[in-house]
C-alpha cells in the first residue's frame, strides 16, 4: 500500500524508420518502458497512418535518410497533419534545415530514457509549471521505518506523526515561495534541511530526497541554465499529495483490519 506516486503518462510514439531491424529494437524497448508505439516503414506509410483514426500521436520518431518521401519534406507533411511533437533520429550527421525544422534530435541507438529525458526538456522548456514530476519508481514511505514506528508506539500515534508533517509542509512550502520571492536562498536551504529532517525521520522518501535537493541550494540562480523554482515547488506539492494519500489509503486499511479483527 506504500507505493502510492504520482504517474506520468506517457504519449503515444509514432516510430518511422525503414530500417526494419532498428524500428523493431526501438519499438521493443519503448514499449517495454511504457509508452504505446505504432511504427511505420516510411513517409509514406507514416501519412496513411496519420491520415486514420487509430494513430493519433503525442511524439513523431523519424529517421532522417529513408528511401522516398524523406527529410525536409516528410517534416512539412507531418507538421501539417498531426500537431505532435517532432523528433528526428539518425546514426549520422543530420541536415542543419531538418534539425531546425524539427522539435529536436537523438542520435542513434539510443536507450528509452533518452527519449524520456529529451521529452521533459521540451515540456519544461514549454510549460513549466506543467513538466514537474516524480519518479514513479520512488517509494513514498520507507515499508521498514514504517514498520519500526509502529513497533514503538501506538497505531494512533503513528498517524498523527505523518498528519503533523503534512501540515508542516504545507506551511513550510507557503515560507519557501516567500523567500523565492525575496531570492533569499540561505533562507530556501534551511527550510530544506527543515524538510529533509523531518522526511528523512518518518521514513518520508519523496521529501527527504527533495529537502536535500533543497538545502543543497537546487533552487539558486545558476548562469545559463533556467529557473527551476516552479518545478521543485510542484515536485513538492505533488509529495505532499502522495503522503496525504498514503496517509488515507494506509492508516484506513489499518483501522479496517482491527474493527473487523
Amino acid at each position: 500500500m506504500l507505493e502510492i506516486i504520482t504517474p506520468r503518462e506517457r504519449p503515444t510514439v509514432l516510430l518511422i524508420d525503414d530500417d526494419m531491424v532498428s524500428r523493431e529494437v526501438m519499438a521493443t524497448m519503448m514499449t517495454m518502458s511504457g509508452y504505446a508505439v505504432h511504427t511505420a516503414e516510411g513517409g509514406d506509410a507514416a501519412l496513411e497512418l496519420l491520415a486514420g483514426t487509430e494513430c493519433a500521436p503525442g511524439v513523431i520518431l523519424m529517421d532522417v535518410q529513408m528511401p522516398g518521401l524523406s527529410g525536409l519534406a516528410l517534416v512539412e507533411q507531418l507538421r501539417a497533419r498531426s500537431e505532435a511533437r517532432l523528433y528526428v533520429i539518425s546514426a549520422s550527421d543530420t541536415p542543419p534545415e531538418v534539425v531546425d525544422a524539427a522539435d529536436g534530435f537523438i542520435l542513434k541507438p539510443f536507450p528509452p530514457e533518452a527519449l524520456t529525458r529529451l521529452l521533459e526538456e521540451q515540456e519544461a522548456k514549454s510549460n513549466p509549471a506543467a513538466a514537474a514530476g516524480l519518479d514513479p519508481g520512488e517509494t513514498v514511505v520507507n515499508p521498514e521505518t514504517l514498520g519500526q514506528l509502529r513497533e514503538m508506539m501506538p497505531e494512533t500515534a503513528v498517524e498523527q506523526i505523518f498528519e503533523a508533517i503534512v501540515a508542516d509542509l504545507g506551511r513550510r512550502t507557503a515560507m519557501l515561495k516567500a523567500a523565492i520571492g525575496r531570492g533569499d536562498w540561505q533562507e530556501t536551504r534551511r527550510i530544506g534541511h527543515a524538510i529533509k529532517g523531518g522526511g528523512s525521520m518518518a521514513g518520508a522518501m519523496q521529501l527527504a530526497r527533495i529537502g536535500g535537493a533543497l538545502e543543497s541550494g537546487a533552487l539558486e540562480p545558476k548562469v545559463n541554465q533556467p529557473d527551476n523554482s516552479s518545478l521543485i515547488l510542484a515536485d513538492l506539492e505533488a509529495a505532499a499529495e502522495n503522503l496525504q494519500r498514503m496517509l488515507e489509503v494506509e492508516f484506513k486499511a489499518a483501522k479496517k483490519q482491527d474493527a473487523g479483527g
